[in-house]
C-alpha cells in the first residue's frame, strides 16, 4: 500500500508498505478521504506542535473516511464496501478518566497521526471495531471527514454554554473555526464577529453566517469589538487561531464574567497570558481537548445540515500530490478551505 511519510520538516516521501492482515477484534479499511487539520501543518511547517516534536518519519493525517474491506476474527456486522468514518484516537476504557466518561483525556491514548502513532494518509489502515461508525447514506466520503473538526465544535460548547442572543467572537476562519461558527450560529447566539486575516476566508466566515469579520492587519479588532459592543465586550470568545497575539486578543474583547475557550494550539511551548485582565473580569478559561462522545451528533448534523458545512470543502486531492497541497495550505493559496487528500 501507499503511505505518505513526514520525513522532514517540509518533506514529505511516498513509500510502499505492506498490507497487514486485520487482528482479532479488528476492520481492515480503505481509506477513500482524510482531512488535513491545522494540526498537520504545524507539524508539516514547524517540525512538531506546542511542546510535542515529530519524530521522523511519522504519518500524519487524522480526519478520515473510508470503506470497509473485511473484518478480523471476532467482528460481525460490518461487509466489504460498507462506508465508514474512522474515529483516530484509541482509548485504553481502564483508566479513571476512561471510567469516569473523560476519554478525552484517557491517560493511555493512543492518537492516530502523533509521533509513533501512524496516521491515515496511507491506503490502507486496521482499526478496532469500535473505532468504525458507519457513514451516513447521502454524504460523501469527503463530506464525512467534517466529522472530526465538527464533533472538536460541538465538544466546545460544552464550555461555551451560548445563550440565545448572546454574542460571540472567533479568531480564525480556517476550517475549525468556520465550524466553530456554524455551530454557534446553530445554538443560537446573536451578533458574532469573526478575526481573520486571509480574505478568501473572511469572505468564507460571510457566506456561514459571521455578522461582522475583522482584518486584524486593518485595524484594531479589540478597539472594533469594545466599540460595538458599547465597551462591554463579548460573553463567548473562541480563539481558533492562537497565533500573532490572539491568545491575549481574546481576553481583551470578552466581556466581564465572559467564557474564553482556546481551540486552537499554539506554536509556541510556553505562552504569557494577561492575567490581570483575566482577574479583573473573572473570566473563565477553557483548554478544549478534542472531542468526547459527540461524533454521532457531528454526524447528525452532517447529515441533516450537509449544504451548512459541505460548502467549505474546496479541494480534493490524490495522495501524490500531498505535499504541494500541504505548501499550498501553508501560504493560503488558491482559496482553499478544507482540503482533503484521496490516500485510494
Amino acid at each position: 500500500m501507499l503511505v505518505a511519510e513526514l520525513a522532514g520538516r517540509r518533506q514529505f516521501r511516498l513509500i510502499e508498505q505492506r498490507e497487514q492482515d486485520p487482528g482479532p477484534g479488528e476492520i481492515q479499511v480503505r481509506v477513500r478521504a482524510v482531512g488535513i487539520c491545522g494540526s498537520d501543518l504545524h507539524y508539516f511547517a514547524e517540525g512538531g506542535i506546542g511542546d510535542t516534536p515529530c519524530v521522523y518519519p511519522m504519518v500524519l493525517g487524522h480526519e478520515p473516511a473510508g470503506e470497509v474491506v473485511r473484518a478480523g476474527p471476532g467482528v460481525s456486522g460490518w461487509s466489504a464496501g460498507d462506508r465508514a468514518i474512522l474515529e483516530p484516537a484509541i482509548y485504553c476504557y481502564h483508566c479513571e478518566f476512561c471510567l469516569t466518561g473523560r476519554h478525552n483525556v484517557c491517560e493511555n491514548i493512543r492518537f492516530l497521526s502523533t509521533p509513533a502513532e501512524p496516521g491515515f494518509f496511507r491506503e490502507c489502515v486496521n482499526l478496532p471495531a469500535r473505532n468504525v461508525i458507519p457513514l451516513p447514506e447521502g454524504l460523501s466520503f469527503e463530506e464525512g471527514t467534517l466529522f472530526e473538526p465538527l464533533a472538536i465544535a460541538l465538544h466546545s460548547m460544552k464550555f461555551a454554554d451560548p445563550q440565545p442572543g448572546e454574542s460571540a467572537v472567533v479568531f480564525g476562519a480556517g476550517p475549525i473555526g468556520l465550524v466553530t461558527l456554524s455551530v454557534l450560529k446553530l445554538s443560537g447566539v446573536g451578533r458574532t464577529w469573526v478575526v481573520e486575516p486571509v480574505p478568501h476566508r473572511r469572505e468564507m466566515a460571510l457566506a456561514m453566517g459571521a455578522d461582522a469579520v475583522l482584518d486584524p492587519h486593518a485595524g484594531d479588532v479589540v478597539r472594533q469589538v469594545l466599540q460595538d459592543t458599547g465597551q462591554r465586550g463579548a460573553g463567548i470568545v473562541i480563539d481558533c487561531a492562537a497565533r500573532d497575539g490572539t491568545m491575549n486578543q481574546c481576553l481583551y474583547v470578552a466581556s466581564n464574567g465572559g467564557r474564553v475557550l482556546y481551540t486552537g494550539i499554539p506554536a509556541e511551548v510556553r505562552v504569557a497570558l494577561d492575567f490581570h485582565e483575566m482577574r479583573r473580569k473573572e473570566l473563565a478559561l477553557f483548554n478544549v481537548r478534542r472531542s468526547n462522545h459527540e461524533t454521532d451528533l457531528a454526524l447528525r448534523l452532517l447529515r441533516e445540515q450537509t449544504r451548512r458545512f459541505s460548502g467549505m470543502l474546496t479541494h480534493s486531492r490524490r495522495i501524490e500530490r500531498i505535499a504541494e497541497t500541504f505548501e499550498m495550505l501553508e501560504h493560503y493559496g488558491d482559496r482553499a478551505g478544507k482540503v482533503t487528500i484521496t490516500p485510494a
